[in-house]
């Protein structure tokens, strides 16, 4: 749990000492708009612009129900990011399981990578892709209802 926020933690207490810097300066305007930034920043890179996680037992079961790929991710990661924007409101869709969180979900993606836990790592039908295309990533999930 708090590695999944050091880095947010880490760039609120930096933007917010910046600001104070800035503030001491005069250059009140400059510290509000570096501040915001900061906390832009903070919100980006944590947990909280995902869907809720869920472990990867849980998310094997469901996917086999529903038929929804899998997606194993880690906060802080570029490309988990990346898709995540990308897919919009159909990553509502998708079962996401962070590795940082669940630990059968990092053996899940390490088994699929060589032993790496390189993320994303999506499961479609029980095959692996790595990093796969967003646009490729909004086509299995349209196509699985």
């Amino acid at each position: 749990m708090r590695r999944a926020w050091m880095v947010p933690v880490l760039l609120m207490i930096s933007g917010s000492g910046a600001a104070v810097g800035l503030t001491a300066q005069g250059r009140l305007g400059t510290a509000v708009a570096l501040l915001l930034l900061f906390v832009l920043l903070a919100v980006v890179h944590s947990p909280l612009v995902f869907p809720r996680s869920i472990g990867a037992v849980e998310a094997r079961r469901r996917s086999t129900a529903d038929g929804r790929p899998i997606v194993y991710w880690r906060p802080g990661c570029a490309y988990c990011l990346r898709l995540r924007f990308r897919l919009g409101r159909g990553a509502r869709r998708l079962h996401w399981v962070d590795i940082w969180r669940d630990p059968e979900g990092a053996a899940v993606v390490r088994a699929a990578n060589d032993g790496n836990e390189t993320v994303p790592t999506l499961m479609v039908a029980g095959r692996p892709h790595v990093n796969p295309d967003p646009d490729w990533v909004r086509e299995q999930v349209l196509s699985r209802g």
